[in-house]
């Protein structure tokens, strides 16, 4: 019998993984700010209908509004928090799912025992 079960990766911090990271942070950011600016957009086009009222518009708007600036504030810290972190630190970064067979007899505690995957500069080092 197979059975499904997540799997961390973690990846090694070296200069060009911590490049790469930063990287992935700003296009998020340029993409929350879009979002956010676009929302602004959408808002002040709803809020000219007439029929429309002004302030549920305005509160579901600026709902969304901050959960995205809140999405932003969070990228700052971690981006602040790669910069203290030194190399060679192993950092969770993805999950993935993984196939794990099962046989009558087998030991249950080591079959679910804690699984990783840790990658060093965009290559597997280990599958534990």
């Amino acid at each position: 019998m197979q059975i499904i079960r997540t799997v961390p990766v973690k990846q090694i911090l070296t200069e060009s993984s911590r490049a790469q990271i930063k990287e992935k942070f700003d296009r998020r950011c340029q993409q929350l700010d879009r979002e956010c600016s676009q929302l602004a957009f959408e808002q002040k086009k709803l809020e000219r209908k007439p029929g429309v009222s002004k302030q549920e518009v305005e509160r579901r708007f600026s709902k969304e509004i901050s959960r995205r600036k809140d999405q932003l504030r969070w990228l700052e810290y971690q981006r602040q928090q790669l910069d203290i972190l030194p190399d060679e630190s192993e950092l969770e970064t993805d999950e993935v799912q993984a196939l794990i067979e099962v046989e009558e007899g087998d030991d249950w505690e080591q079959t679910i025992q804690d699984r990783q995957i840790v990658v060093k500069d965009g290559k597997v080092i280990r599958a534990r």
